[in-house]
């Protein structure tokens, strides 16, 4: 990502400038025409040295909330607007109240722009770790529509439903995830701690040992002898791993990939479809072209694999295709969800049909989460099985081979 300095005007003529995030100069623009500036110049930043002081710092001082102050801060903007209450005083009041930092900061610094008569959205684009593309771009329509506290209420709404899909997605994967951490250390301490003390003891045997025993032994010889070197690889590996995956490619891959995981991957494939088909559904009722709400609607996902395949989508509406067109195109939706759209479509209630699309994905996502435990414990069952028949054959057979010897058999 890079940095670029803008300077446009927003909707009402006024002259606005900022720092913004983007892969091009062409994505920066394409950013500020969404979120309702016309850009006159935009200027890459030069590259500053990494300052750790300074990195630790502004997160110390300006941590990120999290969804659920973003919610509560959406619900009490739209009650207090709805109150007749003007937007200066509601922002100072609001203040006062919020326990994030940086979510205090960036209230304050966005009090004292719209002082300074700079909107709203203009405002809060300053702020990008709190303010998303589809947040801003919803406050934007509400300005230029004044219907501002109809668009807090639909954030808060999104906000909450989106908020509830990750945790079920969380908790789904919870327990597959303690039981293979679980395992690992388990066998960690039983090739360090456990097979070397069983391996002093048939050391005097001075018999021929079965192969799962000399595997067994083998393999916690070499732990034994090179755990640093191990510790330095899988250390390598992990960091090699987290910077591949923070570039373009690396990023695009594993978004692509993680939606084929066996039995997870459906789950978040779902999760991420049912925040498209709510998000685009609020964009698109509010009032945002069909085609900025894709743009904008693609940076929501939180997938660049989906994101690219929704900018498709736009791409195929400018050339004149129709939705339902562009949407099979995609090979995103299942054909009842085509389906959905296409009436939608051909009724012009999108919105309608979306919120539909996203209701199903929701139900979905709930349901297959809900038997995901029942669908993993077999397989668990089976490889902690299979661990313990290797660990059996390999530690008890030569102690039944050493009784039978002293039995006279």
């Amino acid at each position: 990502m890079t940095t670029f300095q803008y300077k446009g005007r927003n909707a009402k003529g006024e002259s606005v400038s900022g720092e913004l995030e983007e892969n091009s100069r062409n994505n920066a623009a394409s950013h500020l025409i969404n979120i309702g500036i016309t850009p006159i110049t935009i200027n890459e930043t030069a590259a500053k040295p990494d300052d750790l002081l300074e990195k630790f710092q502004d997160v110390f001082n300006n941590p990120k909330p999290d969804a659920n102050e973003l919610i509560m801060f959406s619900r009490q903007m739209y009650t207090l607007l709805k109150a007749g209450i003007s937007i200066l005083p509601t922002l100072q009041g609001l203040k006062e109240h919020m326990n994030n930092k940086g979510m205090k900061n960036a209230i304050g610094e966005i009090a004292t722009d719209l002082e300074a008569g700079r909107s709203l959205a203009g405002s809060m684009q300053k702020h990008p770790h709190i303010f998303s593309t589809l947040f801003i771009s919803m406050i934007n329509v509400g300005e230029n529509t004044g219907q501002l506290d109809l668009a807090f209420q639909h954030i808060y709404k999104y906000l909450e439903i989106d908020k509830e899909t990750k945790d079920r997605v969380k908790e789904a994967l919870r327990y597959p995830s303690f039981v293979i951490l679980a395992m690992t250390l388990a066998v960690g301490i039983i090739n360090l701690f456990v097979i070397p003390q069983f391996a002093k003891v048939f050391a005097g045997f001075n018999a021929e040992l079965p192969w799962a025993t000399k595997t067994l032994m083998a393999t916690s010889q070499f732990t034994v002898d090179y755990w640093q070197y191990i510790i330095l690889a899988i250390t390598a590996i992990i960091i090699g791993l987290r910077a591949y995956l923070k570039t373009e490619q690396g990023h695009y891959k594993w978004d692509r990939y993680k939606l084929h995981i066996p039995l997870v991957g459906n789950i978040i494939n779902r999760a991420t479809l049912a925040r498209f088909s709510r998000a685009f559904s609020m964009a698109f009722r509010a009032g945002v072209p069909i085609t900025q709400t894709l743009v904008i609607v693609s940076k929501a996902v939180d997938n660049t694999f989906i994101e690219q395949r929704v900018l498709s989508m736009r791409d195929g509406l400018e050339h004149g295709e129709s939705l339902t067109q562009t949407a099979i195109a995609s090979n995103l939706f299942t054909p009842l969800v085509l389906q959905m759209i296409a009436v939608g479509d051909k009724t012009g209630s999108v919105d309608v049909m979306l919120d539909e699309v996203a209701d199903f994905y929701e139900r979905e996502v709930d349901y297959d989460t809900k038997k995901l435990s029942s669908s993993i414990e077999p397989i668990m069952i089976t490889v902690i099985g299979i661990m313990v028949l290797i660990l059996a054959l390999g530690v008890f057979l030569p102690m039944w081979d050493l009784g039978g010897v002293a039995m006279g058999r």
